[in-house]
C-alpha cells in the first residue's frame, strides 16, 4: 500500500512497483492518514510505504496504529533527512527508511528487504539510533557537604540555631528562656551543633547559619 499526498509521486511509486510484479503488487493507495488507517485495517497489506509528511500532517505519529493489525510492516518514504524525526518513526515501528532521492533499484530493494524481516536504514540514521541507546546517562550531581552536615541536627538544634541568630548576639539565659530549656542544656546542645557543622564558636556559627539558610527553623 503507497500513503503520498502528491499524486504525482504515488503514480510514479505505482509504475515503479509494476516493473517488480510479481514479486510485489499495489493492493492500495491514497493520500491521507485517515484513508491509510482504514486500509490498513480492511486491506492487512504486508507493508505500507508512508509519506513523512502528508500535506503538514507527521504521519510518524500514527505508525503504531497502522501496524496494529499484526501483519503490516512500514517503510518511511521520507525527503527530510531529519535524524530525530526519522528516529521516532524507526522507534515507533517503522523498519526502513527510504529517501525519496532514491533511485528505483533501492526503493525495491528496501521493500524487498523489509517484507523478509530486515531492518533498512542508512548509516547516518543507524548511528544516531544506537548513540542515543549508548549515551552515557548524565552522571548525578556530587553530594554537597554542607547538607550533609545540616542534616546531622535535629529539629530542637535547628530552632536553637535560629534563635542564635535572630537573637543576634542574645545571651545563652535569653535562649534558653526561649527554647524552655536550661542553660546547661542549652550549652550541651551548642557543644553538639558546634561539632555537626565544624564550627568552633557563636560567630562562626552566626556566619554559617547566615550563609546556609539557617535562619529559620524548618518543621516537620
Amino acid at each position: 500500500m503507497l500513503v503520498d499526498d502528491h499524486k504525482t509521486m504515488l503514480w510514479g511509486l505505482e509504475k515503479l512497483l509494476e516493473e517488480a510484479q510479481p514479486a510485489m503488487q499495489v493492493v492500495a493507495s491514497t493520500s491521507t492518514i485517515g484513508g491509510a488507517l482504514e486500509l490498513a485495517e480492511s486491506l492487512r497489506p504486508d507493508i505500507v510505504v508512508l509519506d513523512v509528511d502528508l500535506a503538514g500532517v507527521c504521519s510518524v505519529d500514527f505508525v503504531p496504529a497502522l501496524l496494529a493489525n499484526g501483519v503490516t510492516r512500514a517503510v518511511m518514504f521520507s525527503g527530510t533527512r531529519d535524524q530525530e524525526v526519522l528516529g521516532r518513526a524507526v522507534r515507533a515501528g517503522a523498519r526502513g527508511v527510504i529517501g525519496k532521492e532514491a533511485a528505483a533499484e533501492q526503493v525495491i530493494d528496501t521493500i524487498a528487504r523489509v517484507h523478509r524481516g530486515e531492518l533498512c536504514l542508512d548509516q547516518a540514521l543507524l548511528g544516531s539510533l544506537l548513540g542515543a541507546l549508548i549515551k552515557p546517562a548524565p552522571a548525578p550531581a556530587p553530594p554537597d557537604p554542607e547538607m550533609a552536615r545540616i542534616a546531622q541536627l535535629t529539629l530542637k538544634e535547628r530552632k536553637i540555631v535560629a534563635m542564635m541568630v535572630e537573637g543576634n548576639g542574645a545571651l545563652n539565659k535569653t535562649i534558653a528562656q526561649r527554647a524552655f530549656i536550661s542553660e546547661q542544656t542549652l550549652r550541651n546542645h551548642l557543644t553538639s551543633i558546634y561539632s555537626k557543622l565544624d564550627v568552633a564558636n557563636r560567630l562562626e556559627l552566626y556566619v554559617y547559619a547566615v550563609k546556609n539558610g539557617l535562619a529559620a527553623p524548618h518543621e516537620c
